[in-house]
């Protein structure tokens, strides 16, 4: 009995889950547009008042973390983010890829992306640092006393301006405190990035920051937050306001403030570093490396270009992080990488991974379209059975069954597919989403930026004329008007969101469509002359029963 009923239910299902997998790609852009930016809006509202209201109580914000050991408890209250306004300069350094400014607290103030593709909206250089933010290398002393001193005493840098464009240059700064004398020790490198030492005498313990986010695109489409990478290999990430309590965390070899593009890293695979992770006013991590007397660390602080961190070292792959997909987006960025190093444009390297990609996923969505086929052929017999058996739907399930048995049709075969697809679709979008390498990268004619949207539309509305027209030529079994009326519909409403979405990831739908309207145009022209064929045996065998 509960199979025949479970039977009976399976066209039903079969109906259900299709628009429930068109509704959850609807639902999925739908929430970015409507909900998630208006809701970014009002975050960056809120941290313009926040960073107001940070100023006139910077005194008591520069506290130190609460020492690593095993007596924490999390009634260690987390010192809110440092706010300490400076405009006093006392070193510069030029490499090949950034500016970087020291301030008088041995901070790095500011740091200046000069690789042309690294614009904002107004065509200038990219800044990564906001004002009124936790700053890279800021250091907090366990003894309060010294650390409210700390932030009275200016630093002396060894030079005020250093070109290390071509070669290494080192930077002195030093502290000189009552009990104390910090000396941070900064080896540039032309590439941008540094190693740092850092020691106090008399033993005094302390600890250093790689500072709040880089704010240049800390947009509600990706992650943003803080991320530590631990030496069991296992990340733990923090998102901005979402820190319910300050945490401390051990076995940590990578400690990296990020937005969706930009990242400021510091890290050492050597050694097994302490962090205290605390939150601010708004609920966002903050973190702090327990440095006791004396720190070894490297420095990066820039785009989260693979090529460029896996320079460093292969292990810092792992500050690119693509979600809960990252174990197929990982793979599927390699695959990107891979082809872009000899095609040389990354529009040319999505349209050839898109191919690559429905290639590989041809079987699966083949036996898709063949089993849609098949029950749209199956449609009119399956309504005569159930308006014959309309007063007794077990033995209309029992009926419908067995037709599908003898015409070899499964119910859930176009469904299923679609489904265990939708993953590979989800990694790819944030694969393009997070990848800062189509930062300023062309494609044709009018696409200038990969990575933002398409200036006139036309991606979007070829994206939009392509899925109507692969859902005319899809077979579709559905027999409720309001079902076809909401499918119909689709194509408009996609087109609407993916105006607004980066050109890179419309492009791959583009292409997606194109492919599958082939492939569906393949699949309807096998069944189209299996119907002529059936008919003319039929024709035939009727004419010689005749005889």
């Amino acid at each position: 009995m509960s199979i025949n009923t479970n039977n009976m239910n399976k066209e039903k299902t079969q109906k259900k889950i299709l628009i429930a997998t068109a509704l959850s790609f609807a639902f999925f852009i739908a929430y970015d547009f409507l909900y998630l930016q208006p809701k970014q809006a009002a975050v960056n509202e809120i941290n313009k008042q926040t960073a107001v209201q940070q100023t006139t109580t910077q005194a008591t914000q520069n506290s130190a973390p609460a020492t690593i050991n095993k007596s924490v408890t999390t009634q260690n209250s987390a010192p809110a983010t440092n706010t300490v306004v400076t405009s006093d300069i006392i070193s510069t350094i030029e490499t090949k890829n950034n500016i970087i400014k020291i301030d008088n607290l041995g901070r790095i103030s500011q740091v200046t992306l000069k690789e042309v593709q690294y614009v904002d909206s107004d065509n200038k250089q990219i800044h990564l640092f906001e004002q009124n933010q936790l700053r890279p290398l800021e250091v907090r002393f366990a003894n309060a006393t010294i650390n409210n001193e700390a932030f009275k005493v200016n630093v002396v840098a060894s030079m005020d301006k250093i070109d290390a464009i071509n070669s290494v240059q080192k930077l002195t700064l030093t502290q000189n405190l009552t009990s104390t004398t910090l000396t941070k020790v900064l080896t540039f490198y032309p590439d941008g990035h540094y190693d740092l030492e850092v020691s106090s005498t008399n033993k005094e313990e302390f600890f250093i920051t790689p500072g709040f986010r880089p704010n240049v695109l800390a947009d509600m489409y990706a992650d943003h937050g803080a991320l530590l990478a631990l030496n069991d290999g296992t990340l733990n990430i923090i998102e901005d306001e979402d820190m319910e309590k300050s945490a401390e965390l051990i076995g940590v070899n990578v400690a990296s403030a990020f937005d969706r593009y930009y990242a400021t890293v510091l890290y050492n695979y050597d050694v097994s570093m302490a962090v205290s992770v605390m939150k601010d006013i708004n609920d966002s991590p903050n973190m702090f490396i327990q440095a006791k007397d004396n720190i070894k660390l490297h420095g990066y602080m820039g785009p989260k270009n693979y090529k460029s961190l896996v320079a460093l070292d292969e292990r810092l792959s792992s500050v690119i992080e693509y979600g809960w997909f990252t174990f197929i987006a990982k793979p599927m960025f390699t695959m990107l990488q891979y082809i872009h190093d000899y095609v040389g444009n990354w529009g040319w390297t999505i349209v050839i991974t898109t191919i690559l990609i429905k290639l590989i996923l041809f079987p699966l969505s083949h036996k898709g379209m063949v089993s849609m086929n098949r029950l749209k052929d199956l449609a009119p017999k399956i309504k005569a059975i159930q308006e014959k058996y309309s007063n007794d739907k077990q033995k209309a399930s029992m009926h419908m069954m067995e037709l599908y048995k003898k015409e070899g049709a499964n119910p859930m075969g176009g469904c299923l597919p679609i489904i265990l697809q939708i993953p590979v679709f989800f990694a790819i979008y944030r694969v393009l989403l997070n990848a800062i390498e189509l930062k300023g990268s062309e494609w044709i004619f009018w696409i200038t930026d990969l990575a933002e949207m398409d200036p006139y539309f036309i991606l979007p509305i070829l994206m939009g004329a392509t899925m109507f027209l692969q859902q005319k030529i899809t077979p579709n079994t559905m027999t409720d008007p309001m079902q076809q009326k909401m499918f119909q519909f689709l194509p408009v409403v996609f087109t609407f969101f993916f105006l607004w979405f980066p050109a890179g990831l419309t492009l791959y739908w583009f292409i997606n469509n194109l492919f599958t309207i082939a492939q569906q145009y393949y699949v309807n022209h096998i069944f189209s002359n299996a119907k002529v064929q059936r008919h003319e045996k039929h024709v035939e065998e009727k004419t010689h029963n005749k005889k």
